[in-house]
């Protein structure tokens, strides 16, 4: 138990580099656990979210060599809140350059939020690297599901709404995407760092079922505020560089591998609909639906759920 939660205990990384993927951007990533293990990957959320060290925790560190990286622009990545040359078709590309830099055949993607999307993606892209799939709080980037994060929040933390919106002129307020896009992306940290403060301000309040303080405040801190609003406005003003719906018309191209998929009943920045359209179209997926929790990884019994989910991977894959 970590923190009262059913994670495995904190460890630290075998080993730490910085992968140079262009003129712009030089990417931070880690390994832990077995060496001579399993291979699985852990996508982060955001986009922008950047790594934690409890991200390591999810997976026995006997059993599986554990890779993890933080994206184009988030946490140890440079430059931070990078969004030029930022794409998920990049992302994918990225992540075949750091597998073949560690000279891994295939693995089990593990994402949650907007790390679920970029695993549907790239396992859509490349599915003979793809072990398997454990897929928590699934976001498909699609027209509205940005909406319902920019407007939809408010039927349920409608104070919190309040304060997203406080500093947006009223004339402005009705494209919030654009009215925040203008600040955002402004050369002035003066102008883009507040900004991008209430951004991820506002989805840090919304992540659990009861309120985490801890949460709040690493959301609001430079570190990852600057990461996730930027990098959030700039992939929902591209679709997620998706076509219509992709990631549900494409999901054929995976069926055949196991899946876990972990959602919170009250996740109210990635509603359940998502997960279970997914799962409509994947039924071959094992569907975990947490009754008792919100958004978060962090919430006990996704936590849980996500334990279990490693866990039965060791051993299964068939379910």
């Amino acid at each position: 138990m970590m923190n009262d939660l059913p994670l495995f205990p904190l460890i630290e990384p075998n080993r730490t580099g910085m992968l140079p993927v262009d003129d712009i951007h030089t990417l931070y990533w880690e390994e832990c656990g077995n060496p001579d293990g399993e291979p699985v990957l852990f996508l982060h959320g955001g986009p922008g979210g950047g790594l934690s060290p409890r991200h390591r925790c999810f997976f026995d560190p006997a059993h599986y060599r554990i890779v993890l990286f933080d994206q184009r622009g988030a946490g140890k990545s440079t430059p931070l809140g990078e969004y030029r040359n930022n794409t998920t078709q990049l992302l994918i590309d990225d992540i075949e350059r750091l597998r073949d830099m560690l000279g891994i055949r295939a693995w089990l993607v593990f994402g949650g939020s907007w790390g679920s999307t970029l695993a549907l993606a790239y396992g859509q892209a490349h599915p003979e690297r793809c072990t398997g799939f454990v897929l928590r709080g699934i976001f498909l980037c699609t027209p509205a599901e940005i909406d319902w994060f920019l407007h939809g929040i408010r039927w349920f933390f409608p104070e919190v709404h309040d304060e997203f919106v406080a500093d947006i002129p009223p004339d402005e307020r009705g494209d919030l995407l654009q009215a925040y896009a203008k600040r955002l992306f402004a050369d002035d940290p003066a102008v883009y760092v507040p900004a991008a403060r209430r951004w991820s301000r506002y989805e840090g309040r919304c992540l659990f079922l009861r309120p985490d303080p801890d949460a709040i405040a690493d959301f609001s801190s430079d570190k990852i505020s600057i990461g996730v609003g930027r990098l959030e406005a700039h992939y929902f003003l591209n679709k997620g560089f998706f076509g219509e719906d992709e990631l549900i018309r494409n999901v054929d191209r995976i069926r055949h591998l196991p899946a876990i998929i972990v959602q919170g009943r009250y996740d109210v920045v990635c509603p359940p609909l998502s997960a279970f359209r997914l799962h409509d179209a994947w039924p071959e997926a094992v569907m975990r639906v947490i009754d008792d929790a919100g958004h978060s990884g962090y919430e006990p019994g996704i936590a849980a759920a996500l334990v279990a989910a490693t866990e039965k991977f060791k051993t299964e894959r068939r379910f």
